[in-house]
Order: structure tokens, then sequence, then C-alpha cells
């Protein structure tokens, strides 16, 4: 088991999302319909703090770049894409590499931005 991992991330079922998702530690409301059924929903993710200048990398983005690129490249991880959209940050990742020559920020592994796998 790594350092952080919760008992509960080994039972099936436990989590709605997977431990290295954006909606990991996100709230999970209940909402019960006039006839009783519980419809269970993401509750809002709010953005988490901006990392600090020395917990981030600077990187140009290259023409033809996507932020699943990004997140194989430094994460180990296409999927990860997330980690960087939320140290610049973007709601749409797309924005990240739309502008070739742009400067955007890499969040550092083990920095505030989440655990990383790099």
């Amino acid at each position: 088991m790594e350092p952080y991992e919760s008992p509960l991330d080994a039972i099936p079922g436990s989590h709605p999302y997977p431990r290295d998702s954006r909606y990991h530690d996100a709230e999970i409301g209940v909402h019960v319909r006039p006839d009783g059924t519980e419809v269970r929903y993401t509750k809002r993710r709010l953005l988490p703090p901006l990392p600090d200048e020395g917990a981030i990398a600077p990187h140009a983005v290259s023409g033809g770049e996507r932020p699943d690129h990004l997140g194989q490249r430094y994460f180990g991880d296409p999927g990860q894409w997330w980690q960087i959209a939320d140290a610049n940050p973007v709601l749409d990742p797309r924005e990240l590499t739309a502008e070739p020559g742009r400067v955007i920020g890499i969040p550092l592994p083990g920095g505030a931005m989440g655990t990383g796998h790099g």
C-alpha cells in the first residue's frame, strides 16, 4: 500500500472515482426522489489553491501538443492532464495547448497539486 492510500481504496465500489482521478476527493451527495430512490452525485469540485512558484516548472507549448501528451510526458499517465489544468488554472483543458509558444506551469511531483507520478 502506498503511504497515503486508504484501506477503503482496496474495496471495490468504495469510491466512485479512481484514486488518481481529479474527482477522487470530491464530496458525494445523495438526492432522495419522492419515491424514496436515492441518486448519488458528485458535488461541485472547486479548484485547489495554485501551487507556489517553486512547485511548478515552465513548459513552452509546441504545435500539435495535447493535454494528454503532457500528462504522459510529465506524470507517466495521459489521464493526469487535469493536474496541469488545475495548476494554470483552466476549465477547458484544450486551452493549455491551443497556442503554440504559450508557457504553462507543470506541477512538480509531490508538490501541492497532488501526488504526481513523475
